[in-house]
């Protein structure tokens, strides 16, 4: 009887936690849609409009920040200082140095979009998996960012792959936010290599 007891309270213990989880508000995702000019998003302004108007339409209101680096601002210093979790109520990060270290979540299964839904990833048609950032792997602004992201044209992005696959299991083709520079700024060049103009969303504190 005690026994029974026990595994009844590890259960609802269990289910607590699975509630919780789901009941977290979403504060990361991946859009599900470019603005529509590739890399050229308006800068960060635009590309923190971009965000807000997609968690909007899907009844999540916030100060939404994009996951960008520019040669004035670093991706890491403009998104707040955690927890993220996904439109599932999946923790993605607890903190900034999970999320740029070992704690990062960020996979295809959990690299969601607003909606709810998987992005494409590579073996899917489309591939959508590149990721403008702009940012090398802690955080910080790389060179590439699309003439802080108001190009797009000649030029390119550093991207991540957020379903951390590439074309072989090195540190940089599993890498979420610093994977390789795009061939260019523009729409055709970044699905040219596996991407869609895509990039992160997180809401800051």
């Amino acid at each position: 009887m005690a026994g029974f007891r026990m595994m009844t309270a590890a259960i609802c213990l269990w289910a607590g936690g699975a509630a919780l989880a789901q009941d977290a508000e979403m504060s990361f995702f991946v859009t599900s849609t470019n603005p529509g000019q590739g890399a050229d998003l308006g800068g960060l302004e635009g590309a923190d409009a971009h965000c807000a108007a997609l968690a909007d339409a899907v009844g999540a209101p916030g100060d939404w920040r994009a996951y960008l680096s520019t040669e004035e601002e670093n991706a890491r210093d403009r998104i707040g200082t955690g927890p993220w979790h996904n439109a599932q109520g999946v923790e993605i990060a607890a903190d900034l140095d999970a999320l740029h270290g070992e704690g990062n979540m960020i996979s295809k299964e959990t690299g969601l979009d607003e909606t709810g839904a998987m992005v494409n990833g590579r073996g899917d048609t489309p591939n959508r998996h590149d990721i403008l950032t702009g940012t090398m792997a802690d955080g910080m602004a790389a060179a590439e960012t699309c003439e802080g992201w108001t190009s797009s044209g000649e030029g390119s992005a550093m991207v991540g792959h957020h379903d951390r696959m590439g074309l072989d299991d090195s540190e940089a083709a599993r890498s979420w936010n610093a994977s390789h520079p795009s061939r260019g700024c523009g729409l055709e060049a970044l699905q040219g290599t596996g991407g869609d103009g895509l990039f992160y969303c997180f809401a800051a504190d």
